[in-house]
């Protein structure tokens, strides 16, 4: 930043700065708040480096101002939306250790058997029971036949039936 623009955002500020935190105070209620958004809105000039093309400095301020409150005020009503579903949630389950165990456990043992299947496998296995994909769409996905996509549900579901058994 030149002098020039230092001295002439220097200027700006000590010039607005109390006039804009008095317009943002009358909006947003608080002080604190207000003091804030004044604050980031004479960053977001700083950082547009257009300082010396000004011409209506408090409508300029202002229009920065308000484009910063209704992105607070979008982000309070997001946290508090986040805050409002946690809220209507059901207590979380606290479960003993021995079925975190279990679960553990059964994770550690579905991946290894997945890993065992081989990659293509996997991947067939995958689509089908995760993604939902008909044995047709799977085919053509990976550029087999129905046939193949078969022959490895097939492995793979005896993999899980032992798996099981165990």
């Amino acid at each position: 930043m030149s002098l020039s623009d230092s001295s002439v955002l220097h200027r700006l500020y000590s010039d607005h700065n109390g006039w804009l935190n008095g317009w943002l105070r009358a909006r947003l209620g608080n002080s604190s708040d207000a003091a804030d958004l004044a604050q980031d809105t004479f960053v977001r000039v700083l950082t547009a480096r257009n300082v010396e093309a000004i011409r209506e400095p408090r409508t300029y301020l202002s229009a920065i101002a308000r484009a910063l409150m209704i992105d607070k005020f979008r982000r309070r009503a997001v946290e508090q939306a986040y805050l409002d579903v946690l809220m209507r949630r059901p207590e979380p389950v606290d479960i003993s250790p021995e079925t975190r165990l279990q679960i553990l456990e059964t994770l550690v043992a579905i991946d290894t058997m997945l890993d065992a299947l081989g990659k293509r496998a996997r991947e067939i296995f995958l689509a089908v029971q995760l993604e939902g994909l008909s044995y047709v769409a799977t085919a053509e996905r990976f550029g087999v036949s129905v046939t193949t996509v078969k022959k490895h549900m097939v492995s793979a579901m005896t993999q899980c039936l032992m798996l099981v058994e165990d």
